[in-house]
């Protein structure tokens, strides 16, 4: 694994921080998010979109969350990895998103049936408009 391997470079052990200051401390909150303040605006030389995105440590460690959600992880697993306590904390970081809605749908959709989202007619969005 990548993290023991830096452990093992920096003759860590595993309850060390994985990453420290150069004295060997846990890095403060404040410190990470400078660290990741500079790293998103010299990645946003590279890719110039970044600069109209949010980026922070909770922003970072809540997509890594939805990636493992994503990818079938168990909401469990999730909660061990982040450090929640009880699953329930975790069920409401992961909000899903469409693209976990319409994978969920997808698994449920007839094979028959022709895949797509529902494209209401013009009279029906006036219809509801004057509601």
């Amino acid at each position: 694994m990548l993290i023991a391997a830096w452990l093992r470079e920096r003759n860590g052990q595993p309850a060390d921080a994985v990453f420290a200051t150069l004295r060997g401390h846990t890095l403060s909150r404040d410190a990470v998010e400078r660290l990741v303040a500079r790293h998103a605006k010299a990645a946003q030389r590279a890719c110039p979109s970044l600069a109209r995105k949010h980026v922070s440590p909770h922003v970072l460690r809540h997509t890594a969350a939805m990636e493992l959600l994503g990818h079938g992880v168990d909401r469990a697993v999730i909660a061990l990895w982040l450090g929640h306590e009880s699953v329930e904390t975790t069920q409401m970081y992961l909000h899903a998103d469409m693209r976990l809605n319409e994978q969920a749908l997808a698994r449920t959709t007839p094979t028959d049936v022709k895949p797509g989202r529902y494209r209401p007619t013009d009279q029906l969005l006036a219809f509801l408009e004057r509601l």
